[in-house]
């Protein structure tokens, strides 16, 4: 998407896809190219906050998906559309780290609702794994099931206190990249082995839709690719413990929680 300054309004035109709310929200963030003359195109970018309404936006949604289908998902068009210098999140340029900010965020969000989908396929496994028989007992005294259910519960327990850590260091106002990057890749690889394992331990009932582990499943997938895939984090991780990348101060810290503030 390209932005282009007139006087004290920018001119957008481009499209993006796979946008959460595309179709719901009346306010979107949109990170645009506003200079092109520039050695690296992430200092071309500028951050806008851009209210749906505004003439020459189009938008749509996206069917079909995989998974999360109780969400919406979806398109923007923007052709021409003026957007007021006030619109602009920090200065011209700003953009790359306005969006790198925001995906500290985003990625905290799935790591907390992936470690809550490893809960759920644990629950379901164990609940089915009580209940169903073979060779004279419930599957939940073979071995092998509980192997699965074990790594399951280990799993759910790293996953929790990753995404915890994380989230106490944004309540203290420390930068949190690499903490909340671990924690989305664990959570989300976690969260979809869980799930293929839980639908192993229904058998064929887990091939079905008759029970939940299907659509777990289905929906874990997806955790694994958007906010930043698995191989994103993996690269970022590794930049870090390599010593190639550190975090630098930033214009603008957010600050540290402060709880009498919110109830003011």
């Amino acid at each position: 998407m390209t932005g282009k300054r007139d006087g004290d309004e920018y001119i957008l035109n481009g499209e993006k896809m796979w946008i959460s709310l595309a179709t719901k929200a009346d306010f979107a963030v949109v990170a645009v190219r506003t200079n092109s003359d520039v050695a690296k195109l992430s200092q071309g970018l500028t951050t806008f906050i851009v209210e749906m309404d505004r003439p020459g936006i189009s938008r749509g949604d996206i069917h079909g998906k995989l998974g999360v289908r109780a969400g919406s998902t979806g398109w923007i068009l923007f052709q021409d559309v003026r957007v007021p210098l006030g619109n602009r999140i920090g200065e011209e340029g700003e953009g790359f780290k306005v969006t790198m900010n925001a995906f500290d965020h985003g990625r905290y969000t799935v790591a907390a609702g992936a470690t809550g989908l490893i809960r759920a396929s644990l629950e379901a496994s164990v609940a089915y794994a009580k209940e169903r028989e073979s060779f004279g007992k419930p599957i939940a005294h073979h071995q092998l099931i509980q192997e699965k259910i074990a790594r399951m519960a280990r799993d759910y327990e790293i996953a929790r206190l990753l995404y915890l850590k994380a989230g106490w260091m944004k309540n203290e106002g420390k930068r949190n990249t690499f903490e909340t990057s671990i924690a989305k890749q664990f959570a989300t690889d976690a969260s979809f082995h869980a799930a293929s394992e839980a639908i192993q331990i229904h058998g064929a009932y887990g091939f079905s839709d008759e029970y939940d582990v299907e659509r777990f499943m289905r929906n874990a997938r997806g955790a694994m690719i958007y906010e930043g895939s698995s191989e994103i984090q993996s690269l970022i991780q590794a930049d870090y413990a390599l010593g190639y990348r550190k975090d630098k101060a930033v214009r603008c810290e957010l600050p540290a929680y402060d709880s009498q503030a919110w109830q003011s």
